[in-house]
């Protein structure tokens, strides 16, 4: 079963039921349905008392009258109207204490300075059942090859209700700004609403994720979501839901981040400065050697009387100093290359995950969406970590500039698979493909299909995925767009 993928993981315990098997179902999928009106057991019981307790009392009065006194009688009446009264106090006291509390929610709901939303999740709740009845345990992988059916779904979500501080946040006017189709405020870009359905089908109790969402204003706005899953299929038909706008610190992060950026490259300048510096005071000095020894034993050789000897002797000054001259780059070379390759077994399909996350941003302004359809039991690969997240990061930035012009969906598939003793990666795009003539020079050095392209993302991949014994290439992806396949051996051969 899927692990839920959340970029704001929670510390709270799920309290779930634990899903060892893939065709063990939670709790709340077992349960058998409750009709809404037999959930408020306290009123059928109070019902039953303010009815049932006099019209039983009157029953034995009459039954008492028949053999006794008007007295007894009278007294048997008196029993059953006091016993309908206080039958009648104990359900109006149930009824203002129900009152009370949902007075005292909707206080709290309209009061609160955390937007609220009330979301009707039925139809899915049902859909994710009968996939999980059907056997299919990983949701996020069937939904993967079916992007339409995972659409046509979440705009079965529908938002019932939002608090006042939604409308005060965002400036809306009206609550039906918001009400309706949750598939009219969640763009196509969003990645986050197949982790709901694995957090449904896995029966979780809490879920944590970040989303980005189109406003009533027209803008769209990072948001961190939060709610609590319901412990029974009714509990589906009202979903409480707190967003969190993040907007303004994914900004300011961004912002951070750039000014890292810029102070690394800054610091990379004025390091290639010095290194640069320190390499010309290094390797003029043999050169200038190699040049005034060469000239020495031209003048030895261009003598009336040719002196080999002396020739000989400053030819092999030349030798020495061009030697050195070689250790110089060598050095330097080792200097830049000093960071070997940390392997140890990794998880691949994590590995794919954190580079998604890395680059979301980007594949998102591309108005793209990234899908993950991974075998389970993928075994672990024997390779440098930070390697190949560099791999799916070019791979997944390559797909969506290549689909950024592209009309129509633009959906990215990372497929993992086992194939014999290796794992096997798919990345495969919706866009408008690599002509079968250019993609024999795919891979080479500066040779890019894109304009102002470097051409060095996939020569980089393909070097990575050499130095760890593996093998990529290129084909035509089944809806047109580019497929590009990477084999890594794994740690059990």
């Amino acid at each position: 079963m899927r692990q839920v993928f959340s970029r704001w993981p929670s510390l709270a315990q799920s309290a779930r039921q634990s899903v060892a098997e893939d065709d063990h179902l939670p709790d709340w999928m077992q349960a058998a349905p409750v009709h809404p009106a037999a959930i408020r057991m306290e009123d059928l019981a109070a019902a039953g008392l303010a009815v049932g307790l006099p019209v039983a009392l009157a029953f034995l009065a009459g039954v008492l009258a028949a053999s006794r006194s008007n007295a007894v009688m009278v007294l048997g009446g008196g029993l059953a109207l006091c016993a309908a009264a206080a039958a009648a106090a104990h359900v109006m006291a149930l009824r203002r204490g129900r009152q009370s509390a949902e007075d005292g929610f909707q206080a709290i709901y309209e009061r609160s300075g955390i937007s609220i939303w009330r979301e009707d999740w039925t139809a899915v709740a049902e859909a994710v059942m009968a996939l999980r009845q059907a056997g299919i345990a990983d949701i996020e992988r069937h939904f993967a090859g079916r992007p339409e059916e995972l659409r046509a779904l979440r705009s079965k979500v529908m938002i019932t209700d939002v608090n006042a501080f939604t409308l005060e946040e965002t400036g809306a006017t009206a609550k039906d700004a918001y009400l309706g189709s949750l598939d009219r405020l969640l763009p196509d870009t969003d990645q986050t609403f197949v982790q709901w359905l694995v957090a449904i089908g896995r029966g979780d109790r809490f879920f944590r994720s970040e989303a980005h969402i189109m406003c009533a204003d027209g803008r769209q706005r990072d948001v961190l979501f939060t709610a609590t899953l319901p412990r029974a299929r009714a509990g589906f038909s009202d979903v409480i839901v707190t967003s969190l706008d993040v907007t303004a610190f994914k900004r300011a992060q961004a912002h951070l981040a750039a000014a890292d950026t810029e102070l690394a490259r800054t610091s990379r300048i004025t390091t290639v400065g010095a290194l640069s510096a320190s390499i010309a005071h290094e390797v003029n000095s043999p050169l200038a050697a190699i040049v005034a020894n060469a000239q020495a034993a031209l003048r030895w050789l261009r003598r009336p009387g040719p002196d080999v000897a002396e020739a000989a002797l400053a030819l092999d000054d030349v030798i020495s100093a061009a030697t050195r001259a070689r250790d110089v780059v060598a050095r330097t070379r080792a200097y830049l290359g000093n960071r070997g390759r940390v392997v140890a077994p990794i998880d691949l399909v994590q590995a794919a995950r954190d580079a998604n996350l890395l680059v979301e941003r980007e594949i998102r302004s591309h108005g793209a969406a990234v899908h993950l359809a991974a075998e389970d039991g993928i075994p672990p690969v024997p390779a440098d970590l930070i390697q190949i997240q560099q791999i799916f990061v070019n791979l997944l930035v390559n797909a969506a500039q290549a689909m950024a012009e592209s009309p129509g969906r633009r959906d990215i598939t990372v497929a993992i698979r086992r194939v014999d003793g290796s794992a096997a990666v798919d990345v495969i795009d919706t866009g408008p493909g690599i002509e079968p003539d250019r993609r024999i020079r795919i891979f080479e050095p500066f040779h890019s299909t894109k304009v102002g392209g470097m051409g060095m993302g996939l020569a980089i991949c393909r070097n990575l995925i050499d130095a760890h014994g593996g093998d990529i290439w290129v084909d035509a992806g089944p809806d047109g767009g580019a497929a590009f396949h990477f084999l890594l051996p794994s740690a059990h051969g």
